[in-house]
């Protein structure tokens, strides 16, 4: 059997590797070894990202909450443990947008969590 030289595979995972740091700085967007390890902290930063950016949102979420709840004279603590008792099974994101969206909709789900607390 002959011998298979992986000319042409070879050059273009190399390619594919160099396209995808294709505008960092230095030898980083040049070099093939650099490149290589570049393309690997990107994607574990890319996947870190992700999961931060679901964070991020809560905290919006719950911020926004806080705020909606205190102008109408509850606290957040005590508006969500009274969605559980009122079976509210919405959440934290959509009260959010119910509360900058539809201010009288969200004052009715207040009123049915005040009565459920008192």
């Amino acid at each position: 059997m002959t011998r298979v030289r992986k000319g042409s595979a070879r050059h273009q995972a190399k390619k594919r590797v160099l396209k995808s740091v294709k505008g960092h700085r230095g030898s980083v967007g040049r070099t093939y070894r650099l490149a290589k390890e570049a393309t690997v902290r990107a994607a574990v930063n890319a996947r870190v990202g992700r999961k931060l950016r679901k964070r991020d949102f809560r905290g919006l979420w719950i911020i926004r909450l806080s705020a909606a709840c205190r102008a109408r004279g509850i606290r957040y603590s005590q508006f969500i443990a009274g969605c559980k008792k009122a079976n509210i099974e919405l959440n934290r994101k959509m009260l959010s947008e119910i509360a900058i969206s539809d201010p009288k909709g969200f004052d009715v789900i207040v009123d049915a969590v005040k009565a459920k607390i008192a």
